[in-house]
């Protein structure tokens, strides 16, 4: 019975509680505040955990692509392993040193090892070592036919791990190109030398006002105003050894860019235009009419095949002058006596147009690097030769242009050098050197051969051509 009074009591007090809080009446009041209530204070407001900041990274000298192996590796994610890499030079060489320059910033931010390996024979190791599953990390190589040949062979890993964002901010198109194979991109451009340039002892030239030339044609009428003067123009030499003949190769290329377009160019360079074509013969003829006047060169046409390539500019630098003009890359300073001072003692000019509908080409040489062995701390290598900072030792040292749009003045340590990438830099178009493109056979074989026999008299211009058109691998 208690039982059910109670659930009928609590059932009233409910109700009653429901109707109270429907009502109009008064709002109840809230009960005073006890002194225990006054004296308990709120809990105090929990703070926030301040936010982490991302640790910074390591501060270096170059620039690299966000979220790639090299961020990674400056990082030190790496540190402590080492990459190896092979090429044409010895390390002890004067290219070795200002290669071990250039990568002394990598290493120290990285705390990763650059281990060369390259020797003078290279053209011939990398194949043995290749084939035997020996494979160094990166190859520097100096002839992108032979880069070529391993690209097809499925030796060389594709540069994909690389934006092309961050390759087209750091490289003109046309470099790319040369790293490009079947449509796939597979290597990155390092450095280059400029090849389309004539030397003139600067002192004498201005004592005598001789002016630079703008045309071919200009050219030609200098060189025949000189000899009026009584000298003779040109210093040539093409004796290199087991390689003597280059250097005419390259004054063809050079022509060959100056007489016809840049597609016969690309087609002579694949073989699908004969050397012994109206095109290639023209470019030859060209070059041929300076070289074959014994007016025109020191020693006289049957001196050229003798001379060795080195020796020929060191009549510039006679008193007077035995020659005044030589065309060659920008290397060949190094060859010039000791102590001659660019912009005083000596100067160049851009070699002219024959054509002006052909624009003002370029003819360039150089090293690119392709990766052979796909592991983090080599694509961080890879990276790195991405930057100008990859050459600095070169462009400190000299020898050397950097591939790089990014390249800014205040790292070369030669006014001469940047004068020279200025110079491609405004060039309608650029290619690289033929017969380095060429398969050996022809680009080191029978090219150099054959060029040699027809210079020295021994072989007619139709015969010599017919003949390397005849070695060409098919």
């Amino acid at each position: 019975m208690k039982k059910v009074f109670w659930q009928t009591f609590a059932l009233l007090v409910v109700a009653s509680m429901v109707l109270a809080a429907c009502g109009g009446g008064a709002a109840t009041e809230a009960p005073a505040m006890t002194e225990e209530m006054a004296m308990t204070e709120a809990p105090a407001a929990t703070e926030a955990p301040a936010a982490t900041e991302a640790p910074a990274m390591p501060e270096v000298s170059f620039d690299y692509p966000a979220g790639g192996a090299l961020e990674a590796a400056v990082n030190g994610e790496y540190a402590g392993t080492t990459v190896t890499v092979d090429g044409a030079f010895e390390g002890n060489d004067p290219d070795g040193v200002k290669f071990a320059e250039s990568m002394k910033a990598f290493e120290d931010a990285t705390g990763i090892t650059v281990n060369y390996i390259g020797n003078k024979e290279f053209e011939g190791t990398i194949s043995v070592r290749v084939d035997a599953g020996d494979a160094p990390d990166i190859v520097d190589f100096p002839q992108p036919g032979l880069f070529a040949t391993f690209v097809r062979s499925g030796d060389v890993k594709p540069v994909d791990f690389i934006s092309d964002e961050w390759l087209s901010q750091q490289y003109n198109a046309g470099w790319r190109e040369f790293n490009t194979v079947d449509g796939v991109e597979s290597g990155v451009m390092h450095r280059y030398s400029g090849k389309s340039l004539v030397w003139y002892p600067k002192q004498a030239w201005d004592a005598a006002g001789y002016e630079v030339p703008e045309t071919w044609d200009d050219l030609v009428a200098l060189t025949q105003q000189i000899a009026d003067d009584g000298d003779t123009a040109w210093c040539i030499g093409i004796e290199s050894g087991a390689a003597t003949g280059w250097v005419a190769t390259d004054w063809t290329e050079d022509m060959m860019l100056r007489t016809t377009s840049l597609e016969n160019y690309d087609a002579w360079v694949a073989g699908d235009l004969a050397f012994d074509s109206p095109e290639v013969k023209k470019a030859v003829e060209t070059w041929s009419e300076v070289w074959f006047n014994d007016a025109f060169v020191n020693g006289g046409r049957s001196s050229i095949v003798s001379t060795s390539f080195g020796d020929a500019p060191g009549g510039m630098f006679t008193d007077p002058p035995n020659c005044w003009l030589h065309r060659q890359a920008n290397f060949i300073t190094s060859f010039f006596p000791e102590g001659k001072v660019y912009g005083t003692d000596y100067d160049f000019f851009y070699l002219p147009p024959v054509d002006d509908s052909h624009g003002r080409p370029f003819l360039v040489a150089g090293d690119l690097v392709a990766m052979f062995n796909d592991r983090p701390e080599v694509r961080a290598l890879m990276e790195y030769f991405t930057t100008p900072q990859s050459v600095s030792g070169w462009l400190e040292g000299g020898g050397a242009i950097s591939a790089h749009q990014t390249a800014t003045q205040d790292m070369y340590g030669s006014d001469l050098d940047y004068g020279i990438s200025e110079l491609v830099a405004a060039a309608t178009a650029f290619r690289f050197d033929g017969s380095d493109l060429m398969p050996q056979a022809v680009g080191q074989g029978s090219f150099w051969e054959h060029i040699s026999s027809y210079v020295a008299g021994s072989e007619d211009l139709d015969t010599a051509m017919q003949a390397i058109d005849a070695s060409w691998p098919r």
